[in-house]
């Protein structure tokens, strides 16, 4: 009986055509096509970071000569560093940056983690209500309410303050990082939480000494999420921050740019020295944040 099934098995799989080398083919090409489209992908995002710092530099005749051109002994130049370096404040807007952006990733992270711990550890009365208005905060623009956001800065007396930013980035961070680290936490085993509850620990140590750290991968995604668009924004600090000890880097750059006149070198220089913080950040919480996305995506 085993040999006539086998043999009743064969005619079938001739019939439908569909042998082991053609699947394993098949398949080495879906994976080949894969890769194909995600190296496209990462030429494409890195093209424009590989042209700033190629052209950042070259002198200013090279740049415009021929701005995909590697530099050469003939038109290597670091005029441009030494103008930002020498004739400006970088430093300054480049602590501001630093400082506020550090500020507001450790209050998005805390509150966020707080926030999302609450959410799916405790069951209370609005419980749905809040996440609701929390994911109406990832919907709607923070600066659509940029009016209202002003007049409560000059209220308070924090205008041209880096207060004034990293609250407001707190503020816009918050919505995405609780909605975030409220599924990471839903998945750390309940038996875990109790078993510490037993032993006599309380919330707080629960929540310091074995959630933060369970949930390190989700804390690096949302850190990366939310540096990039904290450091690059020119819109607060234009409206809240605008005076030279409170520029950031992404403001201070525009005294380069000209209406008849831009500084190409200063600009593409000063662009560069911005850029270093996030691939550092990148390359050290790459892993982390791979981490992170895969486990939220497996359950």
């Amino acid at each position: 009986m085993p040999a006539i099934s086998s043999l009743a098995a064969q005619p079938s799989n001739r019939v439908s055509g569909r042998s082991p080398l053609r699947i394993h083919l098949r398949a080495n090409l879906g994976r080949i096509w894969v890769h194909v489209v995600l190296c496209a992908y990462a030429v494409i995002a890195l093209f424009p970071i590989a042209l700033i710092l190629i052209n950042s530099i070259k002198s200013r005749e090279a740049i415009f000569d021929n701005p995909l051109a590697f530099p050469n002994p003939e038109s290597f130049s670091l005029i441009g560093f030494e103008k930002v370096l020498q004739n400006t404040n970088f430093l300054l807007y480049f602590s501001n940056s630093l400082v506020v952006t550090l500020g507001s990733l450790l209050l998005i992270v805390l509150f966020g983690a707080m926030a999302g711990w609450a959410l799916s550890e405790y069951k209370f009365l609005g419980n749905r209500l809040i996440s609701l208005y929390l994911a109406l905060g990832i919907m709607i623009p923070i600066r659509l309410g940029t009016v209202s956001i002003l007049q409560l800065v000059v209220s308070l007396n924090l205008i041209n303050t880096r207060t004034a930013l990293i609250l407001v980035y707190t503020a816009q961070g918050l919505p995405l990082a609780v909605m975030i680290l409220s599924e990471f936490i839903r998945q750390i085993p309940k038996e875990l939480k109790d078993a510490a509850r037993c032993d006599g620990v309380g919330e707080f140590k629960i929540f310091f000494q074995i959630i933060l750290p369970l949930i390190r991968p989700a804390i690096a995604t949302v850190a990366v999420f939310t540096m990039i668009p904290v450091w690059n924004d020119l819109w607060f600090p234009l409206i809240l921050a605008p005076s030279d000890q409170t520029n950031t880097v992404t403001l201070g750059v525009q005294q380069f740019i000209g209406q008849y006149v831009t500084d190409w070198n200063s600009v593409l220089a000063s662009l560069s020295l911005a850029v270093i913080p996030i691939l550092i950040m990148y390359v050290i919480f790459s892993r982390q944040l791979i981490r992170g996305l895969t486990s939220g995506a497996i359950k």
